[in-house]
């Protein structure tokens, strides 16, 4: 029977029902690869450079911010910049759950760590963290209407931040399946068309590697600049 779209993203639809499902299978298997292939070298390999540079990327920005003066948080966001990138390229493979595309995956970090830095400043300090609702300089009238913007903007982080990658993943995805629906179906009436399609979905498949990593980058620089509120 022919799946809709959106069913293929359905993890209760998916080819292997079981606990331990198909994309930990794969980051398991290239994570024990990148592990034992690395002592073969006795320079650096390709895949360790890849690694330490997009470590040394997403240090470099933390540095920048205020989580350099939070105990954890430049490491914990140089390590889910890695996880999140090798999740989305994973999510790339045939038969291989997408976790990236769903809400509640984004959510499950992007909720507990902006409600870490929100509950971290309040106890730090909490009459700076309730002066950085109110931008200095405003008319006396317009502080109780300036409070309420800024105090809905903090709150709605969480939901765009989340909804940001899973929306990006989710549409890369649905573009993928169109093109080889497209391209089956071309099959049966012209070579060229069929040509051109294959090279479409080659150059889009390009495409979908560069969102991952930019994808997984605005992440957690987001989560780098809400640190700045952190008094």
């Amino acid at each position: 029977m022919m799946l809709d779209i959106f069913s293929s993203f359905d993890p209760g639809t998916n080819l292997i029902h079981s606990s331990f499902s198909p994309s930990m299978f794969w980051i398991s298997i290239m994570t024990t690869i990148m592990i034992f292939s690395g002592t073969l070298w006795t320079t650096p390999s390709p895949i360790t450079l890849i690694l330490f540079s997009s470590m040394s990327i997403m240090n470099e920005q933390s540095n920048r911010t205020s989580s350099i003066h939070i105990k954890g948080m430049n490491h914990m966001l140089v390590t889910l910049f890695i996880m999140i990138i090798v999740i989305n390229l994973m999510g790339l493979l045939p038969a291989v759950f997408s976790f990236s595309s769903h809400l509640i995956f984004t959510l499950s970090f992007g909720l507990p760590l902006w409600m870490t830095l929100i509950i971290s400043g309040i106890m730090f300090n909490p009459s700076s963290w309730a002066a950085s609702l109110l931008p200095g300089g405003a008319p006396d009238w317009l502080n109780p209407f300036l409070v309420i913007i800024e105090t809905i903007s903090i709150t709605v982080r969480p939901i765009t931040l989340s909804f940001r990658l899973a929306a990006n993943m989710s549409a890369g995805h649905i573009v993928l399946a169109l093109m080889s629906s497209y391209g089956t179906a071309a099959v049966f009436s012209s070579i060229w068309t069929l040509i051109l399609i294959i090279l479409t979905q080659i150059g889009y498949i390009m495409f979908e590697f560069g969102i991952c990593l930019i994808q997984a980058y605005i992440f957690c620089l987001l989560l780098s600049l809400y640190s700045n509120d952190h008094p």
